[in-house]
């Protein structure tokens, strides 16, 4: 099954690039191109890809308005946000984070490792760029979390308090897994649940929460 990915940035050269290196692929093509974030919101909603790979810092409308207009108006079936960043706009991730952004790259990434981000946020997983994930969360959820409340957690187990943790310190279900000394699947359950029950859609915003909560402290 191949990938549908709209590509979003408003310097061209860096869209073909991107367009060259997903269309390569066997499973990905590049359905549309967009140079600001008003043509993205109405080439998402007309294409229909699952996969949005969004600038941030754009003319006439940025990539984080974008995404959240892409988003709200996806109903059932919303695309997955990659947002793509530079070191200089933190603040924009984690805000992006909050809108339902599915991860994000840094845009000086190798090709390779963009073409395999697409495929894991198209997968349905959460994609962080490892370098600076923790930091970016944890300083931004410090600041805008204020005192931590931690009343929208009361529905979780235990148990599931404490794979929450584990996601948001960055684990994958195996490292969970491993963790807590428990089957790799049980642990993929586990997250499962903790998603459902607290109405997220995915790890990177379980990952928010755990931080705006206090469940995870900045800089742990």
């Amino acid at each position: 099954m191949t990938t549908r990915v709209l590509v979003v940035d408003d310097q061209a050269m860096i869209r073909e690039s991107f367009r060259v290196a997903l269309d390569s692929q066997a499973d990905l093509e590049v359905v549309g191109e967009a140079g600001t974030g008003a043509e993205a919101v109405a080439l998402a909603l007309d294409l229909r890809p699952a996969v949005v790979l969004m600038d941030i810092r754009m003319p006439v409308m940025d990539g984080l308005e974008a995404a959240r207009r892409i988003l709200a108006a996806a109903g059932d079936e919303p695309p997955r946000v990659l947002v793509l960043t530079t070191f200089d706009l933190d603040e924009y991730v984690y805000r992006a984070l909050r809108a339902g952004a599915s991860g994000f790259m840094l845009k000086d990434a190798p090709l390779a490792d963009l073409v395999n981000a697409v495929r894991v946020v198209a997968a349905g997983h959460a994609l962080f760029a490892p370098s600076v994930t923790r930091r970016l969360v944890a300083t931004f959820a410090e600041r805008a979390a204020g005192k931590p409340d931690r009343a929208a957690l009361k529905g979780l187990t235990p148990r599931e308090v404490e794979v929450l943790r584990l996601v948001a310190r960055g684990l994958s279900n195996a490292e969970v897994a491993a963790a807590l000394t428990i089957a790799e699947q049980t642990a993929k359950s586990h997250v499962s649940r903790v998603l459902t029950k607290l109405a997220l859609r995915d790890r990177a915003q379980a990952v928010v929460l755990a931080y705006e909560t206090g469940l995870v402290a900045p800089h742990e």
